[in-house]
């Protein structure tokens, strides 16, 4: 009905390509447009403005000889001003973009080690972006964005790399807890060191007040009863000591010590043994 009448629509975002016997005439706008065929005029095809999109994987080699797959996106639109050019000179776009992304890529990534290839993705997104817009300014083409969207190493590779990570921080790891347990091992020991050099003040103290004691006892005792010896005085206190022990240990009806073949005669071989350490002490004191 739209050729009865010679008319027709172009859509919003794009343009048509009008044509008078074969040859070229003018850009119709979007809108509805009068094309008289009977004169020879003629709708060649529409060409969008729209901003497209071209996702290119390019496979490559990297200076350090691994095989890499770089997919890259490129985003692009015909210029309104140059859609002539942009219908007319280039009948594959998408082929012509995709060959100068795989010569900016295969030019620039074997130059760089794997490693590189990561970290300057960005300089070769710039490097495609700058050539592909040099290149397709001539056919009516803008290039909006470039982007490096995925480097994709061999399997094989890939499985290295992943475990060469694991054995670096598996050795971080190590030499963390070699630390912390080496911490924990020095403040242990220090703990009982400190807890044997106050476990140490307090004996020597319980000692000393021991001593005190029965020092002060056996004075008590020597001037309250006339004619008795220190000697006299210390056995009474080690047998009354004794004897309370074992009343201790008999009350106990969980007791786990451990008697050893003794007598109430043995106390005087253990009084004597401490009257000999009092007086050691006593003389080195002095």
């Amino acid at each position: 009905m739209g050729q009865a009448l010679c008319c027709v629509q172009v859509d919003q975002s794009t343009v048509g390509m009008k044509e008078q016997f074969g040859k070229y005439c003018e850009i119709l706008e979007p809108g509805c447009h009068c094309v008289p065929w009977c004169f020879g005029y003629q709708l060649a095809g529409t060409l969008s403005l729209r901003v497209q999109q071209l996702d290119v994987r390019c496979e490559t080699k990297t200076k350090d000889n691994v095989f890499v797959t770089v997919v890259a996106s490129i985003q692009y639109r015909a210029v309104t001003e140059n859609a002539a050019d942009a219908f007319y000179k280039l009948s594959n776009t998408k082929a012509q973009i995709q060959a100068y992304v795989f010569d900016v890529i295969r030019a620039s990534v074997p130059r760089l080690e794997l490693d590189a290839v990561f970290e300057q993705k960005n300089d070769i997104a710039k490097a495609v972006e700058q050539e592909l817009e040099k290149a397709m300014s001539a056919y009516g083409f803008e290039i909006v964005q470039t982007l490096i969207v995925d480097i994709e190493p061999d399997v094989h590779v890939k499985r290295a790399m992943n475990e060469i990570n694991a054995a670096s921080r598996m050795r971080v790891a190590t030499n963390e807890k070699a630390e912390a347990e080496k911490i924990l091992q020095i403040k242990k020991a220090e703990g009982e060191a400190e807890s044997k050099y106050l476990s140490g003040l307090g004996i020597a103290r319980q000692r000393q007040a021991i001593v005190d004691g029965l020092r002060d006892s056996v004075l008590a005792f020597s001037e309250n009863v006339p004619g008795t010896t220190a000697k006299d005085v210390m056995d009474m206190v080690l047998v009354t000591q004794y004897f309370d022990t074992m009343k201790e240990i008999g009350a106990s009806s969980k007791s786990n010590a451990v008697f050893v073949p003794h007598g109430p005669g043995a106390v005087k071989d253990v009084a004597s043994q401490i009257r000999e350490g009092l007086l050691q002490a006593e003389s080195i004191r002095h």
